[in-house]
């Protein structure tokens, strides 16, 4: 007898949790820090989404990056980054605004300080593009 048949729901859990697995998405993006220095510094960044959190993605920095050398993650609202696209917005930790029409800008607050980085448009829309898609997948 197969392991469906003698335990059903286990092997619906099992279906549900390797569906949530495929769904995940991750980007590996160059992205570019902005300061008052000439020479801008490129470093790479990782764009994620997990299907858990439906409404939520996750910019994550190297840990070389931080004193902690810890890696340093960003959650917010997928929505703030898709609109960012577009024009201006967000108030709090995190704005997002495009720069020119290749590039967008996002700025993150923290007590430490203020953090500019730059990304080409065309990385993150492929990124949404993709957690739209897990999303859709999902529903």
């Amino acid at each position: 007898m197969s392991a469906t048949a003698e335990n059903p729901p286990a092997a619906a859990a099992a279906t549900a949790v390797a569906t949530a697995v495929a769904a995940a998405v991750e980007d590996r993006v160059t992205a570019r820090v902005i300061s008052d220095d000439p020479l801008f510094r490129k470093i790479p960044v990782a764009l994620r989404f997990a299907p858990e959190e439906p409404l939520a993605v996750r910019i994550v920095f190297p840990a070389g990056l931080s004193p902690e050398n810890t890696e340093n993650e960003w959650v917010f609202p997928r929505t703030l980054l898709e609109a960012g696209l577009q024009a201006p917005t967000g108030t709090g930790d995190v704005r997002v605004w495009p720069c020119g029409r290749v590039q967008a800008v996002v700025e993150f607050h923290s007590p430490e300080g203020v953090a500019v980085i730059q990304f080409d448009i065309a990385a993150l829309r492929r990124f949404l593009r993709r957690t739209n898609a897990a999303v859709t997948r999902q529903a």
